[in-house]
C-alpha cells in the first residue's frame, strides 16, 4: 500500500487539476500579454486609482506604480492567482476526507491493511501535491509570457509573490482539510465560502486601521502584492500565524479521523 492512496487521489483529481491549472494560467498569461498594450496608459491609470480613496487602499493600489510591470502584476495577476488558487485549494482540501463517507467508500478503504493515520497522511500529501503542480504550471506560463513581451522584472520580487500565494493556498487547503475530517456529506459550499470570506476580510483590513488585526486571521494578509513589492519581503508575522493555522488544522484532521466512527 506504499503511496497507493496518494496516487489514487492524484488520479481522481487529475481532471480538476488540469481544468483549474489551465484556467488560472490562461488568465495569468492574458494579463501579462496585454501589459505592453496598456503600459502607455499606466500613468493615467495610476493617477485615477490614486484618487479613488477606499477602493485604492483596499487593493493596495496606493503603494504601487502601475507604470512598472511588477506593480501591474502585483494587482492584476495577483488577484487572479490569489483568489483562483484559494478556491482550488479550498475545493481540494474540503472534499478529500469527507468524500469517503459521502460516496460510501470508507468501508472499502478501511478494510485494507492500512492505518487511518496513513490514509490521512497520504491524502494530505495528495492535496499539497496538486497545489504544488498548479503553481508550477502558473509559474512556467507566466515566465514564458514575460519572455514573449520582453519584460525583465526583478526575479526576487516575482519569486516572493509566487511563494506568498503558494503558502496561502497551503493554508487554505489545510484549514479545509481539517474541517473535512468533521464532515460526512461533503462541504463544497463551506470550502468556497471560506476562501471568499478570507479574501474579503483582507480587503476590509486594508480599509481601516482599527480592523488591521484581521490580517492575522486571513491567509491573504501576507499575499498583499503592494507590501511585498514595496518591502521586498513577505510579512513574517502574518505568515507565521498562517503556518500555525496549518499545523493546528492538520493535527485536528489526524486526531478526528483516527477516532471517528465511520459508517
Amino acid at each position: 500500500m506504499t503511496m497507493v492512496i496518494w496516487k489514487h487521489e492524484l488520479k481522481t483529481g487529475l481532471l480538476s487539476l488540469i481544468i483549474w491549472s489551465c484556467a488560472i494560467s490562461f488568465l495569468l498569461g492574458v494579463c501579462v500579454l496585454i501589459y505592453p498594450e496598456m503600459a502607455g496608459q499606466m500613468g493615467q491609470i495610476s493617477e485615477t486609482f490614486s484618487q479613488m480613496g477606499g477602493f485604492t487602499q483596499a487593493f493596495g493600489m496606493d503603494k504601487l506604480n502601475f507604470g512598472e510591470f511588477t506593480g501591474f502584476f502585483g494587482v492584476e495577476c495577483g488577484n487572479v492567482l490569489g483568489l483562483g488558487g484559494a478556491l482550488f485549494a479550498a475545493l481540494t482540501g474540503i472534499s478529500v476526507l469527507s468524500k469517503e463517507e459521502k460516496d460510501h467508500t470508507a468501508e472499502f478503504l478501511l478494510a485494507h491493511p492500512v492505518g487511518r493515520l496513513t490514509i490521512v497522511a497520504q491524502k494530505l500529501c495528495a492535496v499539497y501535491s496538486q497545489i504544488f503542480i498548479l503553481n508550477v504550471v502558473c509559474v512556467c506560463i507566466t515566465a514564458i509570457c514575460i519572455a514573449v513581451i520582453g519584460e525583465s522584472p526583478d526575479v526576487k520580487t516575482m519569486a516572493l509573490l509566487f511563494l506568498a500565494y503558494f503558502l496561502m493556498q497551503l493554508e487554505v487547503a489545510s484549514i479545509c482539510f481539517g474541517l473535512s475530517a468533521f464532515l460526512r456529506k461533503g462541504g463544497m459550499g463551506l470550502g468556497l465560502g471560506l476562501a471568499v470570506v478570507c479574501y474579503f476580510l483582507n480587503i476590509i483590513a486594508n480599509l481601516a486601521e482599527n480592523v488591521r488585526f484581521l490580517k492575522y486571521i486571513t491567509p491573504f494578509g501576507y499575499t498583499e502584492g503592494a507590501d511585498i513589492i514595496a518591502n521586498g519581503m513577505i510579512e513574517g508575522k502574518y505568515a507565521a500565524v498562517g503556518m500555525l493555522f496549518v499545523i493546528v488544522f492538520v493535527c485536528m484532521a489526524f486526531y478526528r479521523y483516527a477516532g471517528k466512527d465511520i459508517c
